[in-house]
């Protein structure tokens, strides 16, 4: 069986990398996506649209061109990982999980204990909490080969 995953959330790291990297040594057929990670690039995304009279507005403009992306990967995956860094508060991750609930689209959140608490919501909707990419690769392993 073929599993489309959705990664999503944090980009200072290289935890999508550890992911890949795990399923591909389990020799799982999972097909990877995910949002635009460079954030410059994310940023930008709506500037060839014109000039906007303020950040709120570029912001808005580029946020609806990142979400044709975000939308149609989300939607089209079996199953969405979210992972919440402990650096920054990841306010688009926690769309796109509130985006999969609402789907009925399952997935798993990705963080530390430290901040089970504001995510309590998010997990509680979850079909699993990880705080490794190894169990991430597990539950992979585990629903395409059991």
């Amino acid at each position: 069986m073929s599993f489309h995953v959705y990664l999503s959330g944090e980009i200072h790291t290289d935890w999508r990398d550890e992911i890949r990297r795990g399923a591909e040594a389990a020799g799982l057929d999972v097909v990877f996506t995910a949002p635009v990670t460079d954030h410059a690039a994310s940023d930008a995304a709506g500037d060839h649209l014109g000039e906007t009279p303020s950040p709120f507005w570029r912001d808005h403009q580029s946020s609806k061109v990142n979400a044709i992306r975000t939308r149609t990967l989300i939607e089209q995956s079996d199953l969405v990982v979210v992972r919440f860094g402990d650096k920054y508060k990841q306010w688009n991750a926690a769309f796109d999980a509130g985006y999969c609930a609402a789907l009925g689209k399952p997935y798993v959140t990705l963080h530390d204990a430290e901040i089970v608490h504001p995510l309590k919501e998010v997990d509680a909707e979850a079909q699993a909490w990880c705080t490794t990419t190894d169990q991430v690769v597990e539950i992979l392993r585990y629903v395409l080969k059991a």
